[in-house]
């Protein structure tokens, strides 16, 4: 299942020569994740207050494509490669249309408010498999 985010490319999300600043991607990614996660059922203010625990980021690796540029309509699209215990895997993709301008692949984790490992939240893995 593909989840579908949209974003409109504002000026300060460009650079002087007019096109999105490469940072701003990874911006935008981490909102359809978000997203993403709130989609589950997840409440991830909950998460943090109630078990201690957040998700955060292990890697990143990414591929610039296509330059977007001010006032684009563009959409993110997120799929789960792969889930285990304690990784989630993510591919995501910035299109223009049909073009893919960005992609990413990100492993994310959790870990508690002290920042040790822990296994990733039941519901998301009992909702995603």
């Amino acid at each position: 299942m593909t989840h579908r985010f949209p974003i409109r490319v504002y000026y300060e999300d460009t650079d002087m020569a007019g096109i999105v600043y490469h940072a701003n991607y990874l911006k935008f990614i981490e909102r359809a994740r978000s997203d993403w996660v709130k989609a589950q059922g997840l409440d991830q203010n909950a998460m943090r207050e109630r078990d201690g625990i957040v998700f955060v980021v292990r890697r990143i690796e990414a591929d610039y494509l296509l330059p977007a540029k001010y006032d684009e309509a563009l959409e993110v699209r997120t799929t789960v490669r792969s889930l285990t215990g304690v990784r989630l895997v993510m591919g995501q993709e910035v299109m223009r249309d049909e073009d893919c301008v960005f992609r990413a692949e990100v492993t994310a984790v959790c870990v508690t408010t002290e920042g040790h490992p822990v296994r990733l939240p039941a519901a998301l893995r009992r909702h995603v498999h």
